[in-house]
C-alpha cells in the first residue's frame, strides 16, 4: 500500500501547534476590505482554532 500524500493546500493554509491544535486563518479578510468596518476587520485578525469534525479533516489530509 503506498504512502498518501499531504494535502498541498492545506499545508499552505493550516498550521498545527506544538499541543496539536489546528491554527488557521480567518477567512474574508483577502479583499473588498472597503465596504467592511474597522471592527469587523479587526476582530478576524489573528487565527482562529479548528475543532469538531473540521480539525479530524484537517489532521486527516495533513496526515498528523
Amino acid at each position: 500500500m503506498p504512502k498518501l500524500k499531504t494535502h498541498s493546500g492545506t499545508k499552505d493554509r493550516v498550521r498545527v501547534t506544538v499541543n496539536g491544535k489546528i491554527r488557521v486563518g480567518h477567512p474574508n479578510m483577502n479583499h473588498f476590505l472597503q465596504k467592511k468596518s474597522g471592527g469587523r476587520k479587526r476582530s478576524l485578525r489573528g487565527l482562529a482554532t479548528m475543532t469538531g469534525h473540521a480539525r479530524a479533516s484537517i489532521k486527516k489530509r495533513l496526515g498528523v
